[in-house]
């Protein structure tokens, strides 16, 4: 199946990922959350499909343009 990488567009900590894998997501659904700025940044899908990995866990701090997770679609 195609796979397409989920990116953040902010640097900040994890604080939320409302997503298992093996679970279905929609296009525009919330992948992860990125506290930034005192301020929850949502990481959305950008397509439909199925969650194949998630590559970060609660607390970890990611830049700019890491990856999140990976969808199968």
């Amino acid at each position: 199946m195609p796979e397409i990488k989920i990116v953040t567009e902010v640097a900040g900590r994890v604080c939320a990922l409302p997503v298992e894998v093996g679970g279905n997501v929609g296009d525009g659904d919330d992948i992860a959350f990125v506290e930034a700025m005192k301020m929850e940044i949502p990481v959305a899908s950008t397509a439909a499909g199925i969650v194949k990995t998630i590559l970060v866990k609660l607390d970890d701090v990611v830049a700019e343009g890491q990856a999140i997770a990976i969808i199968e679609f």
